[in-house]
């Protein structure tokens, strides 16, 4: 079955959804922002708000649309994540209800849309899930924890969306609860500890309603790799500094803030998030340069400002030390002055997710009915692939084992079925024609090869030579270009890359 192009109505692919962790990590990329959108028709702020442009006629209903709508529009380019909550909606009954699906309409496809819903009751979760992300066609939604895992998982089965577990509410008649029984081991921490372990960072956020970077400081050293979104207002910069310093991950990343309520019934709207968005962007420099040198550096979140967002992923690819300067010997035998070493993009989930991206867009307009990953180094990539995609995995087996099924490809299949093979680096082609002669010699076509680095040379030939399309992310000639001019290769690397081309 043909992968199909992105259906731009809903933000969804026709046959696999772009799930929401890669939504939010390249929303946070492109609009070089950690902020979030609340959308709560709030009564009281809402007659205020349409007093004083006039517009106070009509029913609260109208004045809502008119709101959530000028809201949308002024703060779409400035913020990764809009977030309305359902108990506002749910009080205007059942136009209330329409009315968040007009708001799922208004919100770009681009932008994840996150349902501040704080369920809690274990009955009804399941419909409620299937209203959620099937209906309302959110991309996460807030639970309260305390019934558990069996609340959180009829959530969980939607594997493109995720979860916002709330551990901690900024409510001071909730102290006395969230901190029970004392200050070395208060409830609101082993909540945390204990919903981490239900779903990966990937799928499951953390909220944290508080003011005190203590608390959030708690939280981060807990669940070092989750989003935490940030719920309490904030006002002076000393206090913001604060919550950054608490809130960032070891890389500056995977904390939201929320957009102030108040800020949201202003004048000039869109020029005070501009703002706001620039001096949390300064205020993380800050945090940055406490942390670490320039030089060592790894912008995860938010790259340099660079329209094409490969040539971020490229520096982000040398900072965590994909590419090596010395004696290396090929898988082919021969020796280079350079090694690329994709294997440790498995150790930097945000990075393995953009990298996984990058394949995707080429994959759209190819046929094919399974993934095929040419051991051992594209495994993880093909593997990520087959999950994001939802296509089967297979591949051929380096050695057949002198014992068991003895199988050569491993994984069900039928004959017939085209197998798209996916490697990481294609150097002289010779392991992806072996690879494809397995797959071939059992049954299955092959039609195209996609490659995250083609090295050059004759091997796409070779391949094309034996009937195949071959298609490369990234060529040696792109990622010397992009890290010189981001200062990260001295002239005699650059002569390095280029002397095997």
């Amino acid at each position: 079955m043909p992968a199909c192009p992105p259906d731009l109505a809903n933000g969804a692919w026709s046959s696999h959804r772009v799930t929401f962790f890669l939504k939010l990590t390249e929303a946070i990329a492109s609009r070089q922002s950690l902020l979030i959108t609340g959308l709560d028709p709030n009564p009281e702020m809402l007659q205020s708000w349409n007093r004083h442009r006039g517009a106070s006629a009509g029913s609260f209903l109208s004045q809502s649309r008119r709101w959530i709508k000028a809201v949308i529009e002024e703060t779409s380019d400035h913020v990764c994540a809009f977030k309305p909550s359902l108990g506002f909606y749910q009080a205007l009954g059942a136009v209330g209800l329409d009315l968040l699906r007009e708001v799922r309409e208004l919100v770009p496809p681009e932008i994840p849309l996150i349902l501040d819903a704080k369920h809690a009751d274990l009955n009804s979760a399941s419909a409620l899930a299937h209203y959620v992300f099937d209906d309302l066609n959110a991309d996460a939604v807030s639970l309260s924890p305390l019934a558990g895992h069996d609340l959180a998982a009829p959530f969980l089965l939607h594997t493109d969306r995720a979860v916002v577990i709330s551990c901690h509410s900024s409510s001071p008649a909730s102290r006395i609860l969230q901190h029970h029984p004392n200050e070395a081991d208060p409830l609101y921490l082993r909540i945390v500890a204990e919903s981490r372990l239900w779903a990966t960072p990937e799928q499951l956020l953390l909220e944290v309603g508080t003011s005190d970077p203590e608390v959030l400081a708690r939280v981060r050293n807990l669940a070092p790799d989750h989003v935490l979104i940030l719920r309490s207002l904030w006002g002076e910069e000393e206090r913001l500094e604060s919550l950054l310093q608490a809130g960032l991950g070891t890389a500056a990343d995977g904390l939201l803030l929320p957009v102030p309520q108040n800020m949201l019934m202003e004048d000039r709207l869109a020029e005070r998030v501009a703002e706001l968005k620039g001096q949390i962007a300064c205020l993380r420099d800050r945090v940055i340069d406490a942390r670490q040198p320039a030089a060592d550096r790894c912008d995860l979140w938010l790259p340099p400002a660079r329209t094409d967002q490969l040539d971020s992923l490229v520096v982000d690819l040398f900072d965590i030390g994909c590419l090596l300067f010395g004696e290396y010997v090929q898988a082919s035998g021969a020796l280079f002055n350079y090694y690329i070493d994709l294997r440790r993009i498995i150790s930097s989930p945000n990075i393995f997710h953009r990298v996984l991206h990058a394949y995707s867009t080429l994959l759209r307009d190819l046929t094919f009915d399974r993934i095929a990953g040419i051991p051992y180094g594209s495994l993880p990539t093909a593997t990520g692939l087959s999950l994001l995609l939802h296509k089967p995995l297979i591949y051929p087996r380096k050695e057949v084992k002198a014992h068991g099924a003895r199988r050569l490809i491993e994984g069900d299949f039928q004959e017939g079925e085209i197998a798209l093979v996916v490697d990481d680096i294609l150097i002289t082609g010779g392991s992806v024609l072996e690879g494809i002669g397995k797959l071939e010699s059992s049954g299955l076509r092959v039609e195209d090869v996609v490659v995250f680095i083609d090295h050059g040379g004759a091997a796409a030939q070779r391949l094309a030579d034996g009937g195949y399309r071959t298609r490369a992310v990234l060529s040696i000639e792109q990622i010397t270009a992009v890290l010189q001019e981001a200062g990260r290769l001295s002239p005699a690397q650059v002569a390095l890359l280029g002397g095997h081309r």
